[in-house]
């Protein structure tokens, strides 16, 4: 069985790593094996976050080599076109409309990318989805749910079943926040379904 290599990036904060662990359970409870790394990096200061989840047949190893992530999921764009030389030729990306301007152009130490939103239709022409978490969770009335519909965008670009999906969240999140994140993981499927 195809191993499936999906590499979730961003910067600290955006629940992330939430996002992974809900990935790696619902791949575990499909019956899969599942291996998950994590590179936290200065993610309490707003630097890069990255988390590496492999599934499928008999997964040896948790990392996966540069130029063979099947699915790319950014939380924001200027980390979906940092994180270009992960994905395999014909990977796909997975991008939040989000920009989030990074530390090293907020001190001053890099100019700001030009026109990145261009720069991801040019390099993932043809292999790029994208969602609007800030407006789903604003429509579950909850900004912290932005990483759930984010989840949800990216449990329908892959074929994992949705029990297994559903199974994960049950299993990951607290009885009292599951409601809320049920409905933005829910929102974030069905706008990537619709698209």
């Amino acid at each position: 069985m195809k191993i499936t290599n999906v590499t979730l990036v961003g910067v600290g904060g955006q629940g992330i790593l939430l996002a992974s662990d809900v990935l790696a359970r619902a791949a575990a409870e499909a019956g899969l094996s599942v291996k998950k790394s994590e590179i936290h990096g200065m993610s309490q200061r707003g630097g890069s976050v990255s988390s590496q989840v492999r599934f499928g047949g008999e997964v040896l190893s948790a990392i996966i080599p540069e130029g063979e992530t099947d699915l790319l999921v950014a939380f924001d764009v200027v980390e979906a076109l940092r994180a270009l030389p992960l994905v395999a030729p014909t990977g796909r990306a997975l991008v939040d409309r989000k920009y989030v301007v990074p530390v090293t152009v907020s001190s001053g130490m890099q100019p700001a990318p030009a026109d990145p939103e261009e720069a991801l239709e040019r390099l993932y022409a043809g292999r790029l989805s994208r969602v609007d978490s800030a407006a789903l969770a604003d429509a579950v009335g909850n900004p912290r749910t932005a990483n759930m519909a984010i989840a949800g965008a990216l449990s329908a670009l892959l074929t994992l079943p949705e029990a297994a999906w559903d199974a994960a969240l049950r299993g990951r999140l607290p009885e009292k926040l599951l409601a809320p994140n049920l409905k933005a993981f829910a929102l974030g499927r069905e706008a990537v379904l619709r698209s």
